[in-house]
């Protein structure tokens, strides 16, 4: 069992970085004994949002944020990053929640590998 980090700070449109990391994360959480924890940072902050309304045919990174978090992943969003951007709590798709550099701390410590986006 391998235990992955992915740490995401692009927003979720204008570069097809934090779209290409939750592929990766939804590939590796569908696979059996992979845990996978998503931390969004800086501009990835947004994301997270709920509400995302995009072209038809266009990915919508907050239901593939949603595609990691029923696979039971956790997803936590850098909280200073959140306030800059005017997101609130209440702003995040179901199964993100406000995190914290401790927090990233934690999780790097705890993952066997670290990816960054």
């Amino acid at each position: 069992m391998s235990k992955h980090l992915f740490i995401l700070n692009d927003p979720p449109y204008g570069t097809e970085r934090s779209y290409n990391a939750l592929r990766l994360a939804i590939a590796l959480a569908k696979t059996e004994g992979e845990q996978v924890r998503v931390f969004l940072m800086a501009d990835a902050a947004v994301c997270a949002k709920t509400g995302q309304k995009v072209p038809q045919g266009y990915y919508n990174l907050g239901d593939m944020l949603g595609m990691v978090g029923r696979r039971k992943a956790e997803i936590a969003v850098c909280g200073s990053c959140m306030d800059a951007r005017g997101l609130a709590d209440t702003d995040l798709v179901a199964g993100a929640a406000r995190g914290s550099m401790p927090q990233l701390a934690e999780w790097t410590i705890w993952a066997d590998k670290v990816l960054v986006f």
